[in-house]
């Protein structure tokens, strides 16, 4: 003969624990969960982050958006620098005025997209890039 116990649940959890827990459970599953917003010093990292692949330069040429993710390049240029960025879904170019970022930093960019139109032999050529602002 095989012995086996029931537990109830109002002996393993108190019972104003258990409605605590329920209404725990109840409210989270009626909110919509969007992605929680971490900010650390000048690093702000949350939903309002846009990924790479998703700019679209005819869409968002007035937008402002954030970009976060590591320098990989940099280029210096008359009173400005270039940093190629990349977040694992694409790399743009940022063109800023700060002259410290070093490459392999992580870093999140606010800036403004723009596209540079280069048509060569009947074919487009151009590239989307965030200026700073």
């Amino acid at each position: 003969m095989q012995l086996t116990k029931k537990f109830h649940l109002c002996r393993i959890i108190p019972y104003r624990q258990g409605i605590a827990l329920l209404i725990v459970v109840g409210l989270c599953s009626c909110s919509s969960f969007g992605i929680p917003s971490l900010k650390v010093g000048k690093l702000s990292i949350g939903s309002n982050v846009t990924l790479i692949q998703e700019i679209k330069p005819e869409t968002d040429q007035q937008a402002t958006i954030y970009v976060q993710g590591k320098v990989e390049k940099q280029v210096p240029l008359v009173n400005q620098w270039a940093y190629q960025i990349n977040d694992s879904t694409g790399k743009i170019w940022v063109i800023t005025d700060q002259p410290n970022l070093k490459e392999g930093e992580q870093v999140v960019i606010r800036g403004k997209v723009r596209y540079k139109s280069i048509p060569l032999a009947d074919q487009e050529f151009g590239e989307a890039y965030l200026e700073e602002s």
